[in-house]
């Protein structure tokens, strides 16, 4: 809790923070220095600095993880997802921020969006330089979060990144930079609000008011594994996903997710096996639209369409999970946003 806030009114947001490191944990040792150890600061730690502040919040802290986000897995998302589910059903509690590496936010986002209802806020936060570094973004960024976790019209939007000043839909954020500061983008929809410690800015109204989760908590993710096209591709590493025990395969394809013949081939091969294949883009940004440069029609495979590789994984993940099968009722899941 903040020292003193307390004695602030009723008003004043109760937001929980769960913790699991990334570089706004990190430290480099170093002012000047270019390489850091992700999860180095405790939650107590970055709680107390943010009470430093002066931010109108009634903060409490819960140690999830101290890792770098490219460790990031299942025993963390559902120590995470668990933690979130308590926080909702406490009507003290009016938001949640989860402080995050940034490396694989959008999908942690995303996997969360896809499995929460949409009602009190969840905010993922996260920082490109570390807590020591010069020009250390991680405590501007964390204060915006709590801005935007404490404002009633942040409530219905689901689940939300907030970075370099901008609040981003998880259905749309994507990292787009290895470092630069401004390195979230969205993608159809750009940010849904600009932010700083002292404003926030709303675009359009909350659109998912009242929507329950998508798909239920799985008891285990199954294997999906992303086959990435290039040049002068054969079929091995199709046969190598397969090989390995991937229920699903996603096309990290080329241009609007087009591959070799071999490749399209061995996929086709793994649909008649029952594995489904979805076809995503290694193409930073834009559509996979169906049966465009390939008949997703005849070959039984399911478009993308506004998802990257990454996201169409989890999203695969969780329609196997569910039980979906049906090329049809996959389509109809990535058409949605």
């Amino acid at each position: 809790m903040i020292p003193g806030i307390e004695d602030q009114t009723l008003t004043t947001p109760r937001i929980t923070i769960l913790a699991t490191g990334g570089t706004i944990a990190g430290s480099a040792g170093s002012a000047l220095g270019r390489g850091y150890r992700a999860g180095q600061i405790g939650i107590d730690e970055m709680v107390a600095a943010a009470g430093e502040l002066g931010l109108v919040a009634a903060l409490s802290g819960e140690e999830i993880a101290a890792v770098g986000s490219q460790d990031i897995g299942w025993r963390e998302w559902q120590a995470l997802y668990h933690a979130i589910e308590r926080a909702f059903a406490d009507p003290a509690v009016d938001g949640v921020i989860v402080t995050h590496g940034t490396d694989t936010a959008e999908e942690t986002a995303w996997l969360l969006d896809l499995t929460l209802p949409a009602g009190k806020p969840v905010v993922l936060v996260g920082a490109m330089r570390p807590a020591d570094a010069v020009g250390s973004d991680g405590m501007r960024n964390f204060a915006n979060a709590v801005r935007v976790a404490g404002d009633p019209a942040a409530h219905g939007r689901g689940v939300l990144v907030v970075m370099g000043d901008a609040v981003f839909a998880a259905s749309d954020v994507r990292k787009a930079a290895t470092s630069n500061i401004d390195a979230f983008k969205g993608f159809p929809r750009g940010p849904l609000a600009l932010v700083s410690p002292a404003s926030l800015d709303w675009f359009a109204p909350a659109a998912k008011v009242g929507q329950g989760a998508r798909f239920a908590w799985p008891g285990v993710l199954p294997r999906v594994e992303i086959v990435y096209a290039h040049a002068d591709m054969d079929a091995a590493p199709v046969e190598s996903a397969l090989a390995m025990g991937a229920r699903g395969v996603v096309l990290a394809g080329l241009g609007q997710g087009n591959a070799s013949a071999p490749v399209l081939d061995a996929l086709e091969g793994a649909v008649t096996k029952g594995v489904p294949v979805v076809r995503a883009s290694r193409v930073d940004e834009g559509y996979v639209d169906r049966n465009v440069e390939v008949d997703d029609d005849a070959r039984g495979f399911v478009a993308a369409r506004s998802f990257n590789p990454q996201k169409a994984r989890v999203l695969l993940q969780l329609l196997i999970a569910s039980g979906v099968s049906d090329p049809a009722a996959m389509q109809a899941a990535f058409d949605r946003r």
